[in-house]
């Protein structure tokens, strides 16, 4: 078969997000699954791929199913633009404004990300079927932050209570996504997720931050770690794993929604604890409290129910919390040694976001 035949035969996935975390987990999971990968990416002035750096090459030189696409959430032609190129199968929407102290700063972009970019993609998606007559099967990315202040556990019939612009704003993309498939009859999933890490977390999370800031104190890169509310609990998973539900949602007859999560939940100061004890290092000698980090409305307490993702899906996680902060740790260690053979060699180093919390 003639490589442009194989490409063209190929299933064909649209994942917006593609440069973060989980766009690129997924991106990895569809490319092995024999997918063409369609990313959209926004314009600027720097390169933001390290992510998928590993996968991407030039299609016209070796066939490789990735393939990136300049667009923008907030522009909503660029994405039907993209959708009359590929005419994918599968649409999986990733991309937002993530980071929820973030939110507070900046709600509208926010909103216009999470919120509006959904409706966005959602009306697109209508639009190209209708004109079509091709289903498109869509994924829309939610978040336990939904819940926000809900008693846990909480799963798909527990009510919503966000505390941050980003949760309010999830759950007007969750929403959104409900309407469209009840109205339109879109096959649409909404993936509640509860909080997944991995070593490819952005620096400035918590998660990422500690295992960044365990790893360069224990070379003496760094005294002390800055973070917010210590007795916050999250349910934390590996990204790894989450990716492969979003992709078994859309696998099945019917659309329907899904709580992702461990059933398991930690608070950041047992997270901090074992991330310290994984270099038998003392945690309270090195963290310290910093209340510009508490949010305006915080979140103590988020704990998944995934009963129903387990039943119909036969998805479950594999890595658990203690493999979890492992594997993060460890990474950072490999960087931190990086950048010390650097500073001892006489070069400058600054790492992003060492010194914070």
């Amino acid at each position: 078969m003639a490589e442009d035949d194989y490409i063209t035969c190929m299933k064909k996935a649209i994942v917006t997000g593609i440069t973060g975390q989980d766009g690129s987990y997924l991106t990895e999971f569809l490319i092995e699954k024999g997918y063409e990968v369609h990313g959209i990416i926004r314009r600027a002035s720097l390169f933001n791929t390290d992510r998928i750096d590993h996968l991407y090459h030039d299609r016209y030189t070796t066939g490789a199913p990735l393939v990136l696409h300049y667009g923008d959430l907030v522009d909503s032609s660029s994405i039907r633009r993209v959708l009359e190129a590929v005419e994918p199968a599968e649409f999986y929407n990733l991309g937002a404004q993530s980071h929820v102290k973030v939110s507070f700063e900046q709600p509208m972009y926010t909103s216009s990300t999470v919120a509006m970019g959904a409706l966005g993609v959602l009306d697109a998606i209508h639009g190209h079927q209708k004109s079509t007559g091709n289903q498109i099967r869509f994924y829309q990315a939610g978040s336990s932050e939904m819940f926000g202040a809900a008693q846990p556990p909480q799963h798909e019939g527990t009510p919503f209570y966000p505390r941050s612009p980003y949760g309010v704003s999830k759950v007007a993309a969750h929403w959104f996504t409900v309407n469209y498939r009840e109205a339109y009859n879109l096959f649409a999933c909404n993936g509640i997720l509860f909080n997944h890490e991995s070593p490819r977390r952005g620096e400035t999370f918590v998660t990422r931050k500690v295992t960044r800031a365990v790893a360069r104190i224990s070379l003496g890169l760094q005294e002390k770690l800055f973070l917010g509310n210590l007795d916050a609990k999250r349910d934390w998973g590996f990204a790894g794993d989450y990716v492969e539900a979003m992709w078994l949602m859309l696998q099945q007859d019917v659309p329907h929604d899904y709580v992702v999560a461990t059933g398991e939940a930690h608070s950041v100061r047992e997270f901090v604890e074992a991330a310290f004890d994984r270099l038998d290092m003392d945690w309270s000698a090195h963290v310290d409290v910093d209340p510009r980090y508490f949010r305006p409305t915080e979140v103590d307490f988020l704990e998944g129910d995934a009963t129903k993702a387990r039943e119909d899906l036969g998805w479950q996680p594999k890595v658990r919390f203690d493999d979890l902060v492992t594997m993060m740790v460890e990474h950072d260690l490999e960087l931190a040694r990086q950048e010390k053979t650097l500073r001892d060699a006489g070069h400058v180093v600054t790492p992003r976001g060492a010194a914070s919390g």
